[in-house]
């Protein structure tokens, strides 16, 4: 029964992509091409004129597809490096605008991984969800204790969907990258790949809890930024129950100015929050579009930040957190060799590049923008530029640094939206110098030192067990190495003694080959020859070279 239901899913996202007109660009690929003066022939394109763009009819069919496509358009959105920028643009417009599934679903769900009612555990479970997104949805509830919470639900049956979804689309990443130009450079089978691993992950809310308390932790305290505390012992892994918060929405900037909160230190403080996020702690927060950031309003002229859903989150390893921050002050001082250099260092682009004609490209992108108004200037807009231009050196772009760069393009569009004037530049710069002098200061070295004390004093008792053990075998490697000369030198005499045999045996073969030429000769033709005593010389010879011939040849 699986099969016939697999293929009708197949007729029908077949019949929204010629809806929306997207039966030409598969008709454009080289598997069509020879036969596409066919498709004047198909009745439905007798009359359709669409007049919206590629990207346009791209994004409402994902939309038609329903929430699994919508998402992967959503992720997708942010691999800038491998979309042409019309369809990059367009999708980056897809919401989840997901119709609510019925709160009985929710308490069924709820009730099988509690092992109990949720009257057990809720004083009060609100019917009508908060939220409703494409992997889960959202209700409001109070505890037995009286605390009031968020009860986040993953949707029923979506494991199901989700892979009966991802099936096709392997299926139409394998025909893409096989049949068209353009999908060898897009790579379609490593995107959906990766798709998958962030929406597996995503179905796992302890996952997402996890990555909210590490927040949390890290901003405890924070002025800043608030992450709400999340309830662990009425979590699993298909609920997740966290602390409600009240704040208002980021993106609702007319309730802010009515409630007289300073923008310039909102917008301001979001930049902050970003690099305090990559260069402090490596960890980041990789979703931060206005849907999932509030505004706490306390306080109009300290306002703080408040973030909710944590499943996507961004790491650093060390030599990219420190690659970055030296980039970063290079761009900064317009020190384009140096950013080459270092995309060099870092492994971004092949060794072989070269470095001129790699800084070159850098500076057509950047030199440009730095003459423009500190309001117009769109740092996301350079990175993305950057990816561009890193495009035709080969250069290879890390998913952390895509993350990194979604992340940067959803602060910096959150603080334009708030701050038009907002200098991002000037905000971040001074944090950057402050946070290279941390790293390679003296007190860098003495916060290392401290770090590593306790390893070393677990060391320490068995530190001259070990220099015994390395002196051993150093003396071992010394003998080595002695035998080996050794054998070495042998090899080469006897090579040497060899190459003199060949030459005697050489030698003593032509000789003893002239005495038996002698020998052979007739008694006239000896006669005519100038001279007995030549004669008998070669015929001495001869002999001489035929017993050393059968003295070497016994040897």
């Amino acid at each position: 029964m699986a099969r016939p239901r697999q293929l009708l899913h197949l007729v029908r996202i077949n019949l929204v992509l010629i809806r929306h007109g997207l039966d030409e660009v598969v008709l454009a690929t080289r598997l069509f091409r020879p036969v596409r003066w066919l498709s004047r022939l198909l009745p439905w394109t007798w009359f359709r004129r669409n007049p919206d763009s590629r990207g346009e009819r791209i994004r409402h069919a994902l939309e038609d597809l329903g929430p699994i496509f919508v998402k992967f358009g959503q992720i997708l959105s942010t691999r800038r490096d491998l979309l042409p920028p019309d369809i990059a643009d367009q999708l980056s417009y897809l919401q989840d605008r997901v119709p609510p599934f019925p709160s009985s679903d929710a308490r069924r769900i709820i009730s099988e991984a509690y092992g109990c009612e949720p009257g057990a555990v809720f004083a009060r479970f609100d019917d009508v969800p908060l939220a409703s997104a494409s992997i889960a949805q959202v209700h409001t509830a109070r505890l037995l204790d009286g605390r009031e919470v968020v009860v986040k639900v993953v949707r029923p049956g979506i494991e199901r969907l989700i892979r009966r979804d991802l099936e096709l689309m392997h299926s139409f990443a394998s025909i893409l990258q096989r049949y068209s130009d353009l999908g060898r450079r897009l790579r379609p089978r490593e995107v959906v790949e990766e798709f998958e691993r962030n929406l597996i992950d995503e179905l796992d809310l302890l996952r997402e809890a996890a990555n909210a308390s590490q927040l949390r932790r890290n901003f405890e305290g924070s002025d800043k930024l608030y992450i709400p505390e999340i309830l662990f012992e009425h979590s699993r892994r298909t609920v997740m129950v966290m602390e409600r918060i009240s704040g208002l929405p980021v993106s609702n900037i007319e309730a802010l100015r009515a409630r007289n909160v300073d923008l310039k230190v909102l917008a301001e403080k979001g930049v902050e929050i970003f690099f305090t996020q990559v260069f402090r702690d490596s960890f980041f927060h990789a979703d931060m579009h206005p849907g999932n950031i509030f505004v706490d309003t306390t306080n109009p002229d300290d306002p703080r930040y408040i973030a909710v859903d944590f499943g996507i989150v961004g790491t650093l390893s060390p030599t990219d957190h420190r690659y970055l921050a030296e980039n970063f002050l290079a761009f900064f001082d317009r020190d384009y060799r140096r950013v080459a250099e270092l995309h060099l260092e870092s492994g971004w682009v092949p060794p072989d590049t070269r470095i001129e004609e790699f800084e070159g490209a850098i500076r057509t992108v950047c030199e440009p923008i730095f003459e423009r108004p500190l309001r117009d200037i769109s740092f996301g807009a350079v990175l993305l530029r950057l990816f561009e231009t890193g495009r035709r050196f080969d250069m290879v772009v890390q998913p952390q640094l895509v993350l990194l760069q979604k992340t940067l393009l959803n602060i910096e569009g959150l603080g334009r939206d708030l701050y038009p004037d907002l200098d991002l530049w000037q905000t971040a710069r001074p944090y950057m110098q402050r946070w290279m002098r941390q790293q390679l200061g003296g007190r860098a070295l003495l916060r290392r030192i401290r770090q590593q004390l306790p390893a070393w004093g677990e060391q320490l008792p068995s530190l001259p067990g070990k220099l015994m053990k390395a002196v051993d075998e150093l003396e071992t490697l010394r003998v080595d190495v002695h035998r080996q000369a050794s054998a070495v030198q042998a090899l080469q005499q006897a090579e040497e003694r060899g190459q003199r045999r060949r030459l005697g045996l050489q030698t003593a073969g032509v000789l003893a080959l002239a005495a038996l030429v002698i020998a052979l000769l007739d008694e006239q033709t000896l006669q005519r020859l100038p001279g007995d005593g030549g004669v008998w010389s070669l015929s001495l010879l001869g002999l001489a070279g035929l017993s050393l011939l059968i003295t070497l040849l016994r040897r």
